[in-house]
């Protein structure tokens, strides 16, 4: 089934691309989320017709994500664990916990956005990448301290 995306997606298109997708899964998960419209003639009109305020609103989300990455680089966020004497954590620290301390700090990041290769289990500084948009990511810097 043809259907034209109203959002990005990850794997399969950005927001105005025409895709072709099981059936299955336009009807039950991209049709339903309001993700997409079925590439109808009608529908193909509109597209055409708004695809100036489709670029706009692209435009838009990039530069604000660009602004967000720029904010992100330039903060450092300090979480305390408990750990044992040569620096291993007892725990972990994983991107939920990042994600609810960058709300602390005034930042609205949800935690699927934080990329980590595995979670943190020593203390010291580690870099770990926030990716705001398919094309913008930044470096935010974690402090894990002992308690």
């Amino acid at each position: 089934m043809k259907v034209i995306l109203k959002d990005d997606i990850a794997n399969l298109g950005n927001m105005g691309s025409i895709v072709n997708v099981a059936n299955g899964y336009a009807r039950n998960y991209l049709l339903p989320r309001n993700l997409a419209v079925e590439a109808s003639e009608r529908n193909l009109k509109a597209l055409r017709h708004e695809s100036r305020n489709i670029e706009e609103r692209i435009k838009k989300l990039k530069t604000t994500a660009g602004d967000l990455a720029t904010r992100l680089s330039s903060v450092t966020i300090t979480l305390t664990a408990k750990a044992g004497e040569e620096g291993k954590l007892f725990g972990s620290v994983t991107s939920k916990d990042i994600s609810e301390a960058l709300v602390g700090a005034g930042f609205t990041v949800d935690k699927r956005k934080i990329h980590m290769d595995s979670p943190i289990k020593r203390i010291g500084e580690h870099v770990v990448k926030v990716r705001i948009h398919p094309e913008v990511s930044a470096d935010l810097k974690v402090e894990v301290t002992a308690e």
